[in-house]
């Protein structure tokens, strides 16, 4: 078993968004994650991390979505199969809330399955939208992303689309 110090975790590079792919496709296909068309991944490359492991092999990925000034959403959290339980996921969501805190937001937002795992991560699940403000809402109303619309808990959306939960954790 490799530990997390073989784990390389960097920015996504164009040369990346076929990596990301595979990674989903397993998990989209479980309906856990929701696939995308490349040109989606090639616009939000600037949002992904890449987890490498010790062969220069993409071992997992993970993006992080701005919604608002101090509001921003973890997406697309994947680790190859055979990597999954040695830590990967856990580095990525470092990397990624160390984003985060870098570039001023002050609480992320979650949409998984995964609730222990976000958990152990300091993340508590939402039980209401009163995460953001009434003049912050109606912002927020006006987006066309659908996990701004998830976040909200929007009509559009409803019920969930894969019946995960909504979570969240303040920096």
């Amino acid at each position: 078993m490799t530990s997390t110090t073989a784990i390389t975790v960097r920015r996504a590079r164009t040369t990346d968004v076929p990596h990301i792919r595979r990674l989903v496709a397993p998990l989209a296909e479980e309906r856990i994650l929701v696939a995308k068309e490349a040109v989606a991944y090639y616009e939000g490359l600037q949002e992904f991390r890449i987890a490498e492991g010790p062969d220069g092999e993409v071992v997992g990925c993970g993006a992080l979505h701005v919604m608002w000034e101090d509001l921003a959403e973890v997406r697309t959290l994947a680790t190859d199969g055979t990597w999954r339980g040695r830590g990967v996921g856990h580095l990525l969501l470092r990397a990624l809330l160390e984003d985060a805190a870098e570039i001023g937001v002050r609480r992320v937002f979650c949409l998984t399955f995964e609730v222990d795992f976000f958990r152990r991560h300091g993340f508590e699940v939402m039980a209401n939208q009163s995460a953001v403000d009434p003049e912050v809402y109606s912002e927020l109303l006006r987006s066309h992303d659908e996990g701004v619309a998830e976040f909200l808990d929007l009509a559009r959306v409803k019920p969930n689309t894969l019946g995960n939960t909504r979570m969240i954790r303040s920096l």
